[in-house]
């Protein structure tokens, strides 16, 4: 699988990011070792959350660094033009550099071999940059009971603080990256394209009760008609969605 990310402006900025995966989502990553900065690293602002012990480089970022000849030419709120392409469709947008990158960055930390960030990777699958909070809720608490659904013959339910805890450890991440990106960027639009992924990893967790009692509205014709429809009955021992709190 391959997504591609072109990045254009009025004047003379013009780079694409041809991102390829495995079958199952892993990042194929082309940074050679040898060309990598010191801040990629494991140990250097090594985040206080990561398993890794003897890889010498820090997975996810190894997959940033090959975005900072990108970052340095461009300020947070410079206007530029991204064209995300997927095997499905191509999305246009004109947004500034930092929420450009932040898209890009997003899936690039979903995939590249972070133990911390891999619970991201299905939605990687499904990529849907310049995404709302809606949307993002949407998403992600969707993936979350799909993957209970999954797991649903050990009979295990899915509680949505588990998810909230879930982001509490992404946001380990985010910080520890974004001390790195602070010793390596001359300009901010790599530091505020993260800080944009994890303002919104902030406010999922307080954000999905409030949005979840929006959204069950959408979905009360399909749950009167399963419960109603003997054909297709409520499983007795399938999977409860239980909100956290």
């Amino acid at each position: 699988m391959k997504i591609t990310y072109q990045f254009t402006d009025q004047g003379d900025l013009d780079e694409t990011f041809n991102v390829q995966f495995t079958e199952d989502m892993q990042l194929i990553s082309t940074s050679a070792d040898a060309t990598l900065p010191e801040w990629t690293r494991l140990a250097f602002h090594q985040c206080g959350n990561c398993p890794l012990q003897s890889t010498p480089r820090c997975p996810a970022a190894v997959v940033v660094a090959d975005l900072m000849g990108l970052c340095e030419q461009l300020i947070s709120y410079d206007k530029v033009e991204v064209k995300v392409t997927t095997e499905e469709r191509t999305i246009i947008q004109k947004t500034s550099a930092q929420r450009g990158i932040s898209a890009l960055m997003g899936l690039l930390l979903a995939t590249n071999g972070c133990p911390v960030t891999a619970i991201f990777r299905p939605m990687a699958r499904f990529h849907l940059p310049f995404s709302s909070e809606e949307e993002t809720v949407y998403r992600v608490t969707s993936m979350f009971a799909l993957a209970q659904y999954f797991l649903a013959e050990n009979n295990i339910d899915s509680n949505l603080a588990d998810l909230s805890d879930t982001y509490k450890e992404i946001q380990q991440v985010n910080r520890a990256m974004a001390d790195r990106l602070r010793s390596a960027a001359t300009t901010d639009s790599s530091i505020n394209a993260l800080v944009l992924l994890d303002t919104l990893g902030m406010a999922v967790p307080s954000y999905i009760d409030q949005s979840l009692d929006e959204l069950r509205e959408l979905f009360e014709p399909c749950l009167k008609a399963l419960a109603d429809d003997p054909a297709h009955p409520v499983p007795e021992h399938g999977v409860k969605l239980q909100r956290g709190g």
